[in-house]
């Protein structure tokens, strides 16, 4: 193995072909609990007078569970809910607000609804169950809001000019719905996949498969993604399925079937050419749950054939946390890694399709 003087080494991953990697890992989150809840239904609210949640006043609960109450009576999954309540604390912060701003001064109520006839009449925009139950019903009359990022959703009702101003309310959303309902939930596996979601740390489901090293290139060492077993590629290909809400076989995309022309998707060298065949989006700016391609070369990469890792978090200060697999010096080259990494480093980053690059 050659060691890079930026740290990164190449990795290929289609049968036949591979080279490891080096890396300093920093692992940052354990797995989370098994989701016990179908995030494709509406859950009802469990509130009473005892009812606590750090950093929010009563006030603030009784409204998020009239949200959730709304999204109940209109059958909206409790994805739909959290945005809900997501979306109104980018706009009120979870209050029902007798003033506007500056870009709307006319705007009231819990979701900050214009003066313009589409949100009802003041009472209603004043209302807490009226107002959420007309944002519910903008929300379900976007096609395939389901599978867009949840501030791309919600943006998509409020038409607000930054379409990821509600990214930073997503974890208070989560921590109040789960804290206001009756069932027990996470956001991973195939009901609660999100694009734009990382999964759980290391819940890559080959973890303990056998790989081309130990048993040859043969159909042992190959996962049911039709790539080698815990290589950077069938990890990254294992969260685009995961996020697009495919999480056992038969799985959605596979190396032999991604791309429209029949090629494979191949290895890391590839997969940005694979990408522009498909028609799915690029571009340079980290998103949560995008893949990362390293060029050959590129940031230390190996000149022949690159890598690929996924965003699994991205930092105010031009850093994200990339994970991915393969990225220790033996004997620990075959397992999951973090790393973090500076935004300006890799390539390209290569987008679901439901995800946009923010301007």
């Amino acid at each position: 193995m050659q060691r890079k003087s930026l740290g990164l080494v190449a990795v290929i991953a289609t049968p036949g072909l591979f080279l490891g990697l080096i890396f300093s890992m920093l692992l940052l989150l354990a797995p989370a609990k098994p989701a016990v809840a179908n995030c494709g239904s509406a859950i009802s609210v469990v509130i009473d007078a005892n009812t606590k949640v750090d950093g929010y006043t009563e006030e603030q609960l009784k409204n998020a569970a009239a949200i959730m109450g709304a999204g109940k009576a209109l059958d909206l999954s409790v994805k739909g809910q959290m945005i809900s309540v997501m979306v109104s604390l980018g706009e009120s912060g979870l209050r029902v607000l007798d003033h506007g701003d500056g870009p709307g001064p006319d705007s009231r109520g819990l979701f900050q609804q214009r003066d313009n006839g589409a949100w009802g009449s003041y009472t209603d925009r004043m209302n807490p169950i009226a107002s959420a139950t007309n944002f519910i019903k903008a929300l379900q009359a976007v096609p395939g809001w389901e599978l867009l990022e949840p501030t791309l959703a919600g943006n998509k009702v409020q038409r607000n000019a930054d379409p990821y101003h509600y990214q930073k309310y997503w974890p208070a959303a989560v921590k109040l719905v789960q804290a206001l309902s009756d069932e027990n939930f996470t956001l991973e596996g195939s009901d609660c996949a999100i694009p734009g979601q990382s999964g759980a740390g290391d819940d890559y489901p080959w973890k303990d498969a056998p790989t081309w090293l130990q048993v040859g290139a043969n159909a042992a060492s190959t996962s049911p993604l039709g790539m080698y077993n815990r290589e950077c590629v069938d990890f990254a290909l294992w969260r685009v399925n995961q996020q697009m809400g495919s999480t056992s076989a038969p799985f959605k995309l596979l190396n032999g079937t991604f791309r429209p022309d029949g090629q494979g998707l191949g290895s890391a060298l590839t997969w940005k050419s694979g990408w522009d065949a498909k028609g799915w989006p690029t571009g340079s700016t980290p998103r949560v749950g995008a893949v990362v391609w390293y060029a050959p070369g590129t940031g230390g990469a190996d000149q022949n054939f690159g890598h690929i890792a996924v965003v699994k978090e991205v930092k105010d200060d031009g850093i994200y946390v990339e994970e991915g697999y393969n990225g220790n010096p033996p004997p620990d080259d075959h397992n999951y890694y973090t790393r973090s990494v500076s935004s300006n480093v890799p390539s390209a980053f290569l987008y679901l399709p439901t995800q946009e690059e923010k301007k």
